[in-house]
């Protein structure tokens, strides 16, 4: 039996992955239970030793040596620990092995349990440390089905190990966006919890982090660190801004996330089924930065006020709707991208 048990643990780790050292440890813990519950004493005394050598597993107590035994659980008779060693005397204390096959079916069943607990929270440690390591990242997910409900989206993630089922909640979907069984979606990993059941893999389709990292999958210059997104501002479906700066003088940040004829643009545009992306270049100077945010209106001048992080903006009377945008969206975008409260104002009224 130790032997057909050390070829389990062997195959575990080679197919699953768990280390053979955490299902010993489990294994042992396991037992220890068994016996509390199958002699109804303490286990403090109780010690496993396993042998990987010769595969086996043995199970001691120590027990003190004593003329009349009071909790057979602690203590032994002299007669009974000189047949395990000759020399032991009154007082001393003695390892005596248990045999693990005197256990109840009962006590047993608890092991059972124990031990497949270990290798079920093994696997799930796993599978929480791969996607853990996948936070801020993309990954492509197949959904699996669609509550039509609720409009709740479910979606398989796979990994190394296993596939996990994952939610794409209807606030983290792009309104208008009609996804269907069997679709293959990108989607943003906000966050990796420990849940019941597995890593519960927190996901969404509207965070600027998706077309932060589309943006570097798709710019080699923003990969190698050449250009460098310093803002992103989104509205999702709809439109987003971002603020892009290149740390060497020689490359347009614009023309690099533009792309040959716009081809790199078009792709993430593409994959985000026709949202629009300004692209703007980006300031140390706040006022330089919000007459750049405001694109594509013209502005003419940006007065940074004293109280708080805001500005008053100038603008010509004919730019006063493209500065404002649809239901305020430019002027609301140029705000969240800079950081500062925005005043817009037509040249007739300064």
């Amino acid at each position: 039996m130790n032997a057909e048990l050390f070829n389990v643990l062997d195959l575990l780790e080679k197919e699953k992955g768990i280390k053979k050292d955490y299902m010993l440890e489990k294994i042992s813990r396991a037992l220890i239970t068994a016996y509390k519950h199958d002699s109804g004493g303490t286990s403090e005394n109780v010690f496993i030793e396993a042998d990987e050598a010769k595969k086996e597993i043995r199970m001691f107590a120590n027990k003190t040596v004593v003329e009349t035994v009071s909790n057979h659980s602690t203590e032994i008779t002299l007669e009974d620990a000189k047949k395990i060693s000759k020399k032991c005397a009154l007082g001393d204390t003695i390892a005596v092995e248990i045999n693990t096959n005197n256990f109840g079916r009962i006590a047993s069943q608890n092991a059972k349990q124990v031990i497949i607990q270990g290798i079920r929270e093994a696997e799930q440690g796993m599978m929480i440390e791969e996607f853990a390591s996948k936070e801020h990242e993309i990954l492509t997910a197949v959904v699996s089905r669609v509550d039509q409900r609720n409009g709740n989206i479910f979606v398989e993630i796979g990994g190394k190990s296993d596939k996990t089922e994952a939610m794409l909640p209807l606030s983290e979907q792009v309104k208008g966006e009609v996804i269907r069984d069997g679709d293959r979606v990108k989607v943003y990993v906000v966050e990796v919890r420990k849940g019941a059941r597995g890593p519960q893999i927190l996901i969404s389709r509207t965070h600027p982090g998706l077309v932060k990292r589309l943006f570097e999958l798709e710019v080699p210059e923003i990969h190698d660190g050449v250009v460098e997104i310093m803002s992103i501002a989104r509205e999702a479906g709809s439109r987003t801004k971002i603020a892009v700066w290149s740390n060497d003088e020689n490359v347009d940040p614009i023309g690099a996330c533009v792309g040959p004829r716009g081809a790199r643009v078009g792709n993430i545009v593409e994959e985000l089924h026709g949202e629009k992306i300004d692209i703007i270049k980006y300031s140390d100077g706040p006022a330089e930065f919000i007459a750049s945010a405001l694109s594509p209106a013209n502005v003419v001048s940006v007065e940074i006020l004293a109280e708080g992080k805001s500005c008053r903006v100038e603008v010509p009377d004919d730019q006063l709707s493209l500065a404002i945008g649809k239901e305020g969206q430019n002027a609301r975008l140029a705000a969240k991208l800079t950081n500062y409260k925005i005043d817009i104002k037509p040249s007739s009224q300064i």
